[in-house]
């Protein structure tokens, strides 16, 4: 916070009852004793970053940009309210604007010319995985391979987004590079299923059955008396052409 006076008593008791009530999740108690101290005290960006986060887990989406601007205005290199911003553009579907914002706060968070902290990586990496999430839905498949891949650029480890972007990659045509990702998660972790079972679907669309077939054997071993599987075994095994092609390089 900032202010050109230090705070009264009086100011202090509010600020840590509204804090308290903040993280508690009590939103009017908090809503009412943010609003009395910025009565007197309206250069706290802190103060109108909590009232804005407030709005926005009340669904009043304008309160809480407003809010949310007065604290970026105040201060600029506030990256937990460019990042609220942007995710409440996220919401609105206006993605432009959320990606300029969501470049922004990685830009004033970085504290030396290496990297970001690993919370603010993630959080950066998870709302660029829902503008990604918001235009495979829309359609816009390259639109969302390349925030997919934004993301991962933060955060490689995130493989619920590495997921995402194989699916999005296979649906957009590009097959050999969704099973590159799906190989990629499973050779950190071969135990999850489902990449194991979209790596099947992959090699099945590109007519490598048997490499199918072997990706389902392992997940029916796995997980015995899955419908989905024992579906996909038959419609692999009755293929008239059975082959394995050559893997692209990785």
């Amino acid at each position: 916070m900032a202010s050109s006076q230090p705070m009264s008593v009086v100011e202090r008791e509010m600020y840590a009852r509204g804090r308290k009530h903040f993280d508690q999740g009590e939103i009017d108690p908090a809503l009412e004793a943010f609003s009395s101290l910025l009565n007197s005290r309206e250069n706290f960006a802190d103060i109108h970053y909590m009232v804005g986060i407030l709005f926005e887990r009340k669904g009043d989406l304008d309160a809480a940009a407003e809010s949310l601007r007065k604290a970026i205005r105040l201060n600029p290199q506030y990256a937990e309210a460019l990042l609220a911003l942007a995710s409440i553009h996220e919401r609105r579907g206006d993605f432009d604007r959320s990606r300029e914002l969501a470049e922004r706060a990685s830009s004033v968070s970085n504290p030396g010319p290496h990297r970001l902290d690993p919370t603010t990586r993630g959080k950066l990496a998870n709302l660029q995985a829902q503008v990604g999430d918001a235009y495979a839905e829309a359609g816009e498949k390259r639109e969302a391979i390349e925030a997919y891949r934004k993301a991962l650029d933060r955060c490689p480890n995130f493989h619920d987004i590495r997921h995402r972007l194989g699916v999005v990659l296979r649906e957009a045509g590009l097959p050999d590079q969704a099973a590159r990702e799906f190989k990629r998660i499973l050779r950190v972790n071969p135990e999850l299923v489902d990449a194991r079972i979209q790596l099947g679907l992959t090699h099945y669309s590109l007519g490598r059955t048997k490499d199918a077939l072997t990706e389902w054997d392992r997940v029916a071993t796995d997980c015995p008396g899955r419908e989905d599987i024992e579906l996909y075994r038959r419609l692999a095994r009755s293929s008239p052409a059975q082959k394995t092609d050559p893997e692209p390089s990785e």
